[in-house]
């Protein structure tokens, strides 16, 4: 799938963890990071490359690859941005504990954390993050920069709108459909339709704003 063996992240604590572990897992190089500030804490050792906003991050990367390596939906959606502007390489991170059914796609810049699974005909947009024993059944959409958080499950034909939050271990029933910028809180049975911008929390969920 990648043309080049090293691969760059942007951002380096929590989430670029997982994404690290990932990487390695699949015989890639992490080269370097990028952020803001050089970071204390390096438990990998990793080459600090600046902040990508101040340095010539193109010719420095060269024809290697970049992975935006933070949890955050707002800030993931900035560094995309950022990616694509700068027409920098972009690749999918798949753990090799996930099964990703070959009748389902998965976009570049998504993250596909350990022992996911993404059924048939299943969606998956650029940006996101699918994380660990996330179940994503038959015929759903997760629309581009949305998390769906550990243990989540998406019962059949479910649609995520962009940049929403599933939080950990909650269940949205088939069919439903969920739109943009949405937040669903941890542990909750969704049943019913959820409007864009809003925030649902329980069981059965109910909106909290």
């Amino acid at each position: 799938m990648l043309e080049s063996k090293k691969i760059h992240i942007l951002g380096y604590s929590g989430h670029a963890y997982v994404v690290i572990d990932i990487a390695l897992s699949n015989n890639l190089i992490v080269q370097s990071y990028f952020d803001k500030l050089q970071t204390k804490i390096n438990p990998y050792d990793l080459v600090y490359s600046g902040s990508e906003t101040e340095v010539d991050i193109k010719s420095l990367i060269k024809s290697d690859h970049i992975f935006p390596a933070v949890g955050s939906n707002s800030l993931r959606t900035k560094l995309i941005t950022f990616i694509e502007e700068h027409d920098l390489n972009q690749t999918t991170l798949i753990a090799l504990s996930a099964y990703i059914s070959p009748l389902a796609s998965v976009g570049l810049s998504t993250l596909i954390g350990p022992k996911v699974i993404v059924n048939s005909m299943a969606s998956i947009g650029t940006g996101c993050i699918i994380n660990s024993g996330a179940i994503i059944e038959h015929e759903c959409k997760v629309e581009d920069l949305s998390h769906i958080a550990p243990g989540c499950v998406l019962a059949g034909n479910v649609t995520i709108g962009n940049n929403s939050f599933i939080g950990a271990n909650s269940v949205v029933k088939n069919g439903v459909k969920i739109g943009k910028n949405v937040i669903v809180g941890a542990g909750a049975v969704v049943i019913n339709n959820i409007p864009d911008n809003e925030t649902w929390v329980g069981n059965p969920a109910k909106r909290i704003r």
